[in-house]
């Protein structure tokens, strides 16, 4: 039997991230949207339940691309606050070197919750962290997206290049090809889901230039290929980074990625900040997407990312928060409007609106994580919804309700659907003990960092 049919009547604002016109509001059933209902309008069809939008800016979930669930543990630590990203890394290694399943389990449920009540349904994560004990990293973060009832994209990254052979990660946090390879195969035939309506996926994320070797990112595109599946990265986030290329490889960083079969459609890189209008032009003819994480670039200050000449070149572009060790927070509807006002100091007001970056929030993102069901408002996509309120003093005096939305500085969402279920109701996440979450979470945090 067929669910019943729920109209959200009549939103307040609505972004489809199509152009579509759904000021009426529109349809879910089993899971999915069935219908946008223009101004006006009533639903073709009789719906058994209504929920009055007339007080939510209601848009798609949004999408975050690039993430580091376990460095919640690690955020606003003094000894790195003023650091640029090498020695940021080189001092925040040993750290991580020490975390825990448990610690990971409650790193991993304190960022998705705090996505989820910022607005997001679906985030990528990239672990690369694999010290002795931590091998099942990738399976306790898929046991805690169930719990939370979002969507993931959980990459299984990797470190190869240690310390002593002229790499940044010191040799702990480092892992032998074979084992990487074999636990990735594992991975995507335990926990790979296909087609619409996929909660867990797996990419294959060698962690960077400077930490893997070009054998592991030639192995990691070939068995990608075999599998059917998405390949990521971080490059050119800063000029540190380039040098280390041009030092080792003797290549720039898209020279480097096209050397090892990573230069295409599949793969998706974060932060892609220092490019040359030639590698801009052959990352869009690649159709290689970029994330674009501007807390953390402004945080470590790395630069700025070229957004719009990449999507005018044909790379797709998406939005990450990045790790909450670099931004430090877990905020993807902040996130949406650090992005605006980042991009308009490179490009203007006029060419950077609201609208832009909600667009590289939603359906932007989702392109980069091969996704067509979700990004969007239109019928037949998942039912995957964000809506806010604009009732707090901050939006006070506000004309444009989806532009308050970014300028105000929303933070919080009120109501998140995922697959047309309701996971945040009332800004509470539902069956979630928050209060006790970040009890043991900062308890986990002191121990990890060595305070307790």
């Amino acid at each position: 039997m067929p669910s019943p049919r729920l109209w959200l009547r009549n939103p307040l604002a609505i972004f489809t991230a199509n152009g579509l016109d759904a000021r009426g509001g529109l349809v879910v059933q089993d899971g999915r949207i069935v219908e946008l209902v223009a101004a006006g309008q009533q639903p073709a069809t009789p719906c058994e339940q209504v929920f009055d939008a007339s007080q939510h800016v209601l848009t798609p979930g949004l999408i975050n691309t690039h993430h580091h669930f376990y460095q919640t543990l690690t955020r606003a630590w003094a000894p790195v606050v003023n650091q640029p990203l090498f020695p940021w890394l080189k001092t925040l290694y040993p750290v991580w070197a020490r975390l825990t399943p448990d610690q990971l389990a409650l790193a991993t449920k304190v960022a998705l919750a705090e996505l989820l009540l910022s607005g997001c349904t679906t985030a990528a994560d990239h672990h690369y962290l694999f010290p002795d004990g931590l091998e099942q990293a990738i399976d306790v973060q898929a046991g805690v997206v169930a719990e939370l009832g979002m969507r993931a994209m959980l990459t299984r990254g990797s470190m190869s290049l240690g310390e002593a052979d002229g790499g940044l990660p010191p040799q702990q946090t480092v892992q032998r090809a074979e084992t990487i390879l074999d636990d990735s195969e594992r991975l995507i035939r335990d926990y790979h889901q296909r087609g619409d309506g996929a909660q867990v996926q797996i990419a294959l994320a060698p962690c960077s230039p400077f930490s893997v070797t070009p054998e592991i990112m030639r192995a990691s595109a070939e068995l990608a290929e075999r599998h059917d599946v998405r390949l990521h990265t971080h490059l050119a986030e800063t000029l540190d980074e380039e040098d280390f290329c041009l030092q080792r490889f003797g290549q720039r960083t898209v020279d480097y990625l096209d050397s090892v079969g990573w230069l295409g459609p599949r793969t998706w890189l974060a932060h892609g900040i220092h490019f040359n209008d030639e590698e801009i032009r052959r990352l869009g003819a690649a159709g290689t997407g970029i994330s674009h994480c501007p807390s953390s670039n402004m945080r470590l200050a790395s630069g700025i990312c070229p957004t719009l000449a990449l999507e005018k070149a044909g790379a797709p572009v998406g939005i990450g928060v990045d790790g909450s060790a670099s931004n430090d927070a877990s905020n993807m509807i902040l996130e949406a409007r650090q992005a605006l006002y980042l991009q308009r100091l490179r490009y203007g007001a006029e060419k950077v609106t609201p609208e832009v970056a909600l667009g590289w929030a939603t359906r932007g993102s989702a392109k980069l994580l091969g996704r067509s069901d979700i990004g969007e408002l239109a019928p037949g996509k998942q039912a995957d919804l964000a809506l806010f309120k604009l009732d707090e003093l901050r939006f006070s005096g506000s004309h444009d309700p989806l532009s308050a939305l970014l300028l105000c500085g929303a933070d919080k969402a009120d109501r998140i659907m995922i697959g047309g279920k309701w996971r945040v109701v009332d800004g509470e996440v539902e069956g979630l003990d928050l209060k006790g979450l970040i009890a043991e979470h900062t308890q986990a945090a002191r121990k990890l960092i060595g305070t307790l």
